[in-house]
């Protein structure tokens, strides 16, 4: 095992240790997560809750509801999620694909392979790369990573011991995705937990003014 992926899973290990399970991503159902996934766009996930519980209080939460349903409607019940428009067009998007190409069943796209279902993701309008995996990951259960504020925060107060002198972008989407995946286990629990205990760290610690004194993986 390479020193690499040793810091990696030094890191992961102190995280579980101080954090415990995170028991992420929250959601009943894996339409739901997806659903979640697209509302939690540039809004905080009290938003987003607030939005599902409109969405299951008017018996919307189904793809066939969804697909159905008119398009300001549906605006207006995710409203708290914020950018409600915008959100209810990207919610039409993707299930327009699930009800059209998937025969309106989440199971037939998790039957796909993970870079076959990614590319039909990435296709939808308005479902980027951190939204796409969000899904992969959560919702349909594939082996790979997440990577978002919270990541590139790790990454940039933790470059110079994990990088070793490799070339490396901090904001670079793929180059950090690869970083991880390259370097871990490849396993939908790892993947899962690893990310859920990064948002927590760069909520209490990782800040914009870093608590880097008290952080579980200081000296790391």
């Amino acid at each position: 095992m390479n020193s690499t992926r040793n810091r990696l899973i030094k890191i992961f290990h102190a995280l579980l240790n101080a954090f415990g399970k995170r028991h992420w991503w929250p959601g009943e159902s894996a339409l739901e997560i997806i659903v979640g996934a697209v509302l939690t766009q540039n809004t905080s996930w009290k938003n987003v809750e607030k939005a599902i519980h409109n969405l299951k209080r008017e018996n919307l939460l189904t793809i066939d509801a969804l697909y159905h349903v008119d398009i300001e409607r549906l605006s207006d019940v995710i409203k708290p999620s914020g950018f409600f428009n915008i959100k209810a067009r990207r919610l039409k998007n993707i299930i327009k694909v699930l009800y059209e190409k998937f025969d309106a069943s989440i199971e037939n796209l998790e039957k796909i392979e993970t870079d076959n279902v990614r590319k039909v993701l990435l296709s939808i309008n308005g479902i980027g790369k951190e939204t796409a995996d969000s899904i992969l990951l959560y919702a349909l259960n594939k082996p790979i990573f997440v990577v978002d504020a919270y990541t590139k925060r790790l990454i940039k107060h933790h470059v110079p011991p994990l990088m070793e002198g490799q070339c490396f972008s901090k904001d670079d989407y793929d180059t950090i995705q690869r970083f991880f995946m390259d370097h871990l286990p490849m396993d939908v629990y790892i993947y899962n937990e690893y990310h859920a205990l990064l948002v927590y760290l760069g909520q209490k610690y990782c800040k914009k003014n870093p608590l880097c004194e008290t952080c579980p993986i200081k000296g790391i």
